[in-house]
């Protein structure tokens, strides 16, 4: 039997600060992945990554990587070189560098691909989707939360309409009660 699981992996652990909202997003999004930290780098341990990628691979599981590395980003590509199983990267400083590191990131060759999802929720999210397609309850949960997401819209703009009929109001009846006195208000509109 195949468990769907997302594992995180990070390029050091000062990046668990940035990663630990995926599993802040799947708990509040009420979606119940198994989900699993490991430190890896590329760069400074590239036998443990490799390794413990080789784990992975003789596991029956259905997993998608998050990985979480910033500077040059050599985590990602190499997990993804290395594995049959989904990597999305998810780079902690990718606002900081802008596109050197986003392209640094997923400019991969042929055969390598490295998914880039910009904040921890949407690679959580992601991730979910995937493992979703081998799981029809997570399939369903999903739907769900997508639905969820579209109805907090829909009561947003009512709320906002609402009070925007009522400040309309109120601001028209101070006009009156100014026009009824002789002074003359303008629009906002005129300023």
């Amino acid at each position: 039997m195949t468990n769907e699981k997302i594992v995180i992996m990070l390029g050091s652990s000062s990046d668990f600060s940035f990663a630990h909202h995926v599993e802040d997003f799947l708990r509040d999004a009420h979606l119940q992945v198994k989900l699993e930290y490991v430190v890896n780098s590329a760069h400074r341990n590239p036998e443990k990554l490799l390794k413990d990628i080789e784990g992975y691979e003789q596991s029956d599981d259905n997993i998608v990587f998050i990985t979480v590395a910033g500077l040059s980003d050599a985590l990602s590509g190499v997990v993804a070189a290395n594995s049959k199983h989904p990597v999305i990267a998810c780079p902690p400083d990718l606002e900081k560098y802008g596109y050197a590191k986003m392209l640094s990131t997923v400019m991969t060759p042929a055969g390598v691909p490295v998914c880039l999802a910009s904040s921890p929720e949407n690679a959580a999210f992601a991730a979910v989707k995937i493992l979703a397609l081998a799981d029809v309850s997570l399939k369903k949960r999903v739907g769900e939360y997508i639905t969820e997401m579209r109805n907090a819209v829909v009561k947003a703009d009512a709320e906002i309409r609402r009070k925007e009929v009522g400040e309309r109001e109120r601001e028209h009846i101070e006009r009156i009660e100014h026009l009824a006195h002789g002074e003359h208000v303008e629009h906002a509109e005129d300023e």
